[in-house]
């Protein structure tokens, strides 16, 4: 055999080496046979570099990116297949995949000041406009590029397949379900960038054979083509892949946030008002007028006849003239995140000030205590909980960056109610 290696190579660097090459080797030999299985890990090398990209030869993408595909950008027709690649930890741009909805938020490749909002690198952002035009269009129902999802799953450069998408949600239109959003940099220099909404469809297994007929520009007359997929093409229906949580409670660390940058935000937010619990009664109001839109009305009780309840408003549900409004009562808690929680005695407080049809909404830089939250699910106390993770990831989503949500918070004003 010929060996490329010099005398005084190690022997055992050698072995290594080969090792690698060996399971570099399997993972490219086994791609073509590998079906996409939702949430299943797919792995690459261990060389250290970018070379450990599953994403090549388990698809035939480039390598690094958010976005893949394979064909032309320059026109939806000319594209065969999109792959996105999320990481899941951008904190200025944090995509989304909620699971229970089967709904991911996901933002374009335009996250830095000094370009264009199509002039990126890997053209992520002409290749969204191109699948939302074409989600829009009626006419296009004949082709249109598969879109996979795949997260970082934590080792190495490994990813996790996380389903099949399509543009837009069965109760978006087309001024909802792509738009371009205006960020501010570091240095106050302002930028446009796409936020973007996928469906991901109810597809458990995108099989080989169709991955290779949608290669092969045979996506839609595919003998192996999902059903979800094919029945939003033709009839723009969707089917998406939903999972509700199992758990009726959650612990304090799925309450609290578990990274250092939520961290952050959470701990600026208790320090700005841990002296001040009407103000942060009028920030938690806020707070829950981003979760809520639909919130019509609210105003504040006066802290020193407020009979239990921080706030109250009122919830419209339906649109229109048709629409019908829902009394709602908050309470607010801004305790010390890593500190104590939200106990029973101050939940029952609560609960206990909720009129007839009224539900209660509790929000807290803190979680709920174990006891609490079990009491609150097995008696159905229609109670909305706001922890501190909720709030973090409500404000990344809505707000935008740290700097963005500070100067957020420093624009609160408050008024109480007559």
């Amino acid at each position: 055999m010929f060996s490329c290696y010099g005398s005084d190579f190690p022997q055992d660097k050698k072995n290594n080496v080969v090792g690698e090459l060996k399971t570099c080797s399997r993972v490219i030999m086994n791609a073509d046979a590998k079906d996409l299985i939702v949430d299943k890990i797919y792995t690459g090398s261990r060389l250290g570099n970018a070379s450990d990209d599953p994403l090549p030869a388990l698809l035939g993408v480039s390598r690094g990116g958010g976005f893949r595909y394979i064909g032309n950008r320059t026109a939806l027709e000319d594209l065969l297949l999109v792959v996105l690649k999320s990481n899941f930890n951008d904190p200025d741009w944090p995509d989304h995949l909620d699971r229970e909805t089967g709904i991911f938020t996901y933002y374009g490749d335009n996250k830095k000041p000094g370009k264009q909002l199509h002039d990126t690198p890997r053209g992520g952002n002409r290749i969204l406009t191109h699948l939302f035009a074409g989600r829009h269009d009626p006419d296009v129902n004949t082709h249109f590029p598969p879109i996979l999802l795949f997260g970082r799953a934590g080792e190495y450069r490994d990813v996790r397949f996380l389903g099949l998408a399509v543009p837009g949600a069965q109760s978006l239109g087309p001024d909802e379900d792509a738009v371009a959003i205006w960020r501010t940099g570091n240095q106050n220099e302002r930028f446009q960038n796409y936020k973007a909404i996928f469906t991901m469809l109810d597809v458990p297994l995108v099989s080989r054979d169709w991955l290779a007929d949608v290669k092969n520009k045979n996506a839609a007359d595919s003998k192996h083509v999902p059903r979800p997929w094919i029945e939003w093409l033709k009839f723009r229906k969707y089917h998406p892949l939903v999972s509700p949580n199992s758990l009726e409670t959650r612990t304090k660390k799925q309450q609290i946030p578990d990274n250092s940058e939520d961290n952050t935000v959470l701990k600026s937010i208790y320090n700005k008002y841990k002296n001040d619990p009407h103000g942060f009664e009028a920030c938690a109001l806020e707070i829950a007028n981003l979760m809520m839109p639909d919130i019509c009305k609210a105003d504040l009780t006066r802290p020193w006849r407020d009979g239990g309840r921080d706030a109250i408003g009122e919830y419209r549900i339906g649109k229109g003239a048709s629409s019908i409004q829902v009394d709602f009562a908050l309470e607010a808690k801004c305790y010390d995140p890593s500190g104590k929680g939200v106990g029973v005695k101050e939940l029952s407080r609560l609960i206990s000030r909720l009129r007839h049809r009224q539900f209660g909404i509790l929000v807290t830089t803190s979680y709920l205590a174990s006891q609490a939250y079990s009491e609150l699910k097995e008696d159905g106390h229609p109670v909305v909980i706001l922890c501190g993770s909720d709030i973090t990831t409500l404000l990344k989503t809505k707000i935008g960056s740290r700097i963005q949500i500070e100067k957020w918070l420093n624009s609160l004003t408050y008024r109480s109610a007559d």
